[in-house]
């Protein structure tokens, strides 16, 4: 133990510079972190402790209605053209609160119902939630969606809308950002250091629904429109032509696998790139063999992006959609686009600024309570063991600065429990060099030589640091998964601390006590 490998040494001073380093920019003012690399950056402060941004979201139901009435009208229409026998209809739509189809034969009406009492089954999970009946002509049948079904699909689509949301504005996890259900149809989103609410309104406010439509070239968006077609208009700040689009697309991207902002080697221009899984590709190769030579206008959200012409089948799952793109709005659109479409649209209720609601008292009172714990431990450690004691206190300044440092560097925020989290470190810490310490004395008292009561004490104190460690670790990574704002700060800070308490306890306060050893050579440890 007392002749460490060079490896070892080495990798504690690596590890220490880089805590120190990238800790360093918590500790300087703004106008000397200006000049810094950009890969060192401050950690970020939570809403509670430096404001940030609210918003009140509303799920759009009578949009959200009118998209489930279209899918079940398709629905219909699908399952009767497959019924055994096939049952002939014409007239699908939507009118009113309806879906509609009408059976060619009005005979079949029998048939027809109990072919889509299928459908209605599996459009919501529950029979009650559709109504389907005959309508007031022979052959017509509707289905209309109950108060129960709206509601019921109001609360689905606000869980599902916050996992998206979610996704676009916090991918890594770690901005301590938080998003609640209110209600059956409202959510709630505060977003920590964003003094703009109109950012997070264009990230979070479009569906980011991407669909394939052909092109109906003969008509014209200033004239009367044929049934099933639609006008779509320009993207704003991305497309650059108003066409009129067959109204059901030919290919959605919910098969979309994954999307990313690049640059046309040809032109320079900067474009989205997307890829598709194994079903689409296989879907949109057979889309792009049948519709050769039309043109095919690639939709978000019903505005158009691009509408290029279809030249060959494109069968390799990925493509490459141009337009007026920006790094920034490429980018922007490249989030949504992976972060998955919202099911319904959502209206913004309320949005505003707020400031920090513990702001610069809380700053404090965390910070009083960190420096009087730790004084507390310094206190403590040096009465206790002496030497070693002061030994462990640098340890554990070398501890909390790569705590900081893996905070600043992976992005996270700071908030109110995340300095408890710091708190209850300083103490784990401690505590490991405490179970050390106690060993070596103990080894000591059963006289053993200094060098083998400290060897001692570090071997055979490793398996309970380990235990205790590994459980809390444990613990912390349960209340990341499923916990939410700041109990996620809190799990984040602990995790780390976990980490790097170890780390320190062992290799550092190992390596300080080998060098003091090395110079003094002592026949007796002053613990």
């Amino acid at each position: 133990m007392l002749q460490l490998p060079r490896w070892r040494v080495i990798l504690v001073i690596i590890v220490t510079v880089l805590g120190f380093t990238f800790a360093l920019p918590n500790l300087l003012p703004p106008s000397a972190r200006a000049h810094l690399p950009p890969f060192l950056k401050p950690m970020n402060l939570g809403l509670d402790l430096q404001g940030g941004s609210h918003l009140l979201l509303e799920v759009d139901t009578n949009a959200m209605k009118r998209q489930q009435l279209d899918n079940l009208a398709e629905q219909m229409a699908s399952t009767l053209r497959d019924a055994n026998p096939r049952i002939l209809y014409t007239g699908r739509g939507v009118v009113g609160d309806a879906a509609r189809v009408t059976l060619v034969d009005p005979s079949q009406m029998q048939a027809a119902l109990r072919a889509l009492r299928v459908v209605t089954q599996n459009t919501t999970g529950t029979a009650e939630t559709i109504t389907l009946a005959p309508g007031a002509t022979p052959g017509l049948i509707e289905a209309r969606m109950t108060d129960a079904g709206l509601r019921q699909l109001s609360r689905q689509a606000a869980e599902q809308s916050i996992e998206v949301i979610r996704r676009r504005i916090d991918p890594n996890g770690t901005s301590e950002v938080s998003i609640v259900r209110q209600g059956d149809q409202r959510i709630v989103v505060q977003a920590p250091g964003v003094s703009d609410p109109e950012m997070l309104k264009q990230r979070i406010g479009q569906t980011a629904l991407m669909t394939f439509n052909l092109v109906r070239e003969n008509d014209s968006p200033n004239g009367p429109l044929a049934p099933g077609a639609a006008v779509a208009h320009p993207y704003p700040g991305v497309g650059n032509e108003t066409v009129v689009v067959q109204r059901r697309p030919e290919f959605t991207g919910e098969h979309l696998r994954s999307a990313h902002p690049s640059t046309d080697p040809q032109t320079g221009q900067f474009v989205l790139t997307f890829s598709l899984d194994g079903q689409g590709t296989r879907i949109f190769c057979r889309v792009s063999r049948e519709h050769t030579g039309h043109r095919f206008a690639i939709l978000l959200d019903n505005q158009v992006l691009t509408a290029p012409v279809i030249n060959e089948p494109i069968c390799g799952g990925s493509g490459q959609i141009s337009g007026n793109f920006t790094a920034q709005s490429a980018n922007d659109l490249a989030i949504m686009l992976n972060a998955g479409a919202l099911p319904a649209p959502l209206t913004v209720i309320e949005q505003r600024s707020v400031g920090a609601t513990l702001g610069q008292a809380a700053i404090q009172a965390g910070s009083h309570a960190t420096l009087y714990s730790s004084i507390a431990v310094v206190i403590f450690m040096t009465l206790a063991y002496g030497l070693f004691g002061i030994l462990a206190i640098l340890a554990l300044i070398v501890n909390m600065a790569m705590i900081i440092g893996a905070m600043s560097v992976g992005g996270a925020t700071l908030t109110l429990p995340g300095i408890a989290g710091l708190v209850l470190t300083i103490g784990m810490a401690v505590d490991a060099n405490v179970l050390i310490y106690e060993r070596m004395r103990e080894e000591q008292s059963h006289g053993r030589s200094a060098a083998m009561s400290i060897d001692a004490g570090f071997n055979r104190a490793m398996v309970t640091i380990i235990d205790t460690h590994l459980t809390q670790f444990l613990a912390a990574l349960i209340l990341f998964n499923f916990g939410e704002g700041p109990v996620k700060g809190f799990a984040w800070t602990l995790s780390i601390g976990c980490i790097t308490s170890v780390i320190t306890a062992t290799f550092v306060t190992q390596a300080l006590i080998a060098i003091w050893f090395r110079f003094t050579r002592p026949k007796h440890l002053p613990i």
